[in-house]
């Protein structure tokens, strides 16, 4: 979680809301970090987790991440957790929680519905006040 907090960090200095990713192989090993790239790109699509998912791909050549470690600072939205569903992601840390735009157990619980094909491992609330207090002071900030 560290290593995503350190990502999103970086996020902010370009104006993104400061949220990173991590995503790790099924030995543990990182593969793909990414911090919120909205604003610097331009693409709404741009979350963190998605870009971080995107450079898994790319290094595992492969769309499925099956047996693959996300982890991210916020509570994923309804975008994100269908996309990590999709990408087979086989489990799912996050640090806060989101009650605005959560899909994840918040607003909506996206990753678990037995409708899907694929349900991940999901841990929240892992250093969640400091992931809280990143975004907290940003908003602060920016108001």
């Amino acid at each position: 979680m560290r290593r995503a907090l350190a990502a999103g960090a970086g996020a902010s200095a370009t104006g993104d809301v400061p949220i990173g990713a991590v995503v790790f192989d099924a030995a543990g090993a990182e593969i793909a970090f990414a911090g919120n790239e909205r604003e610097a790109t331009g693409d709404p699509t741009a979350h963190a987790e998605i870009v971080a998912m995107r450079r898994a791909a790319d290094v595992l050549g492969s769309w499925r991440l099956a047996g693959c470690t996300l982890v991210v600072t916020l509570e994923p939205c309804t975008m994100c957790a269908g996309a990590l569903v999709l990408a087979r992601v086989e489990r799912l840390v996050f640090g806060a929680w989101d009650p605005k735009a959560g899909a994840v157990g918040s607003l909506f619980d996206v990753v678990r519905d037995r409708r899907l094909n694929h349900r991940p491992e999901v841990v929240g609330g892992v250093l969640e006040a400091e992931c809280a207090a990143s975004l907290r002071d940003f908003f602060r900030d920016h108001r």
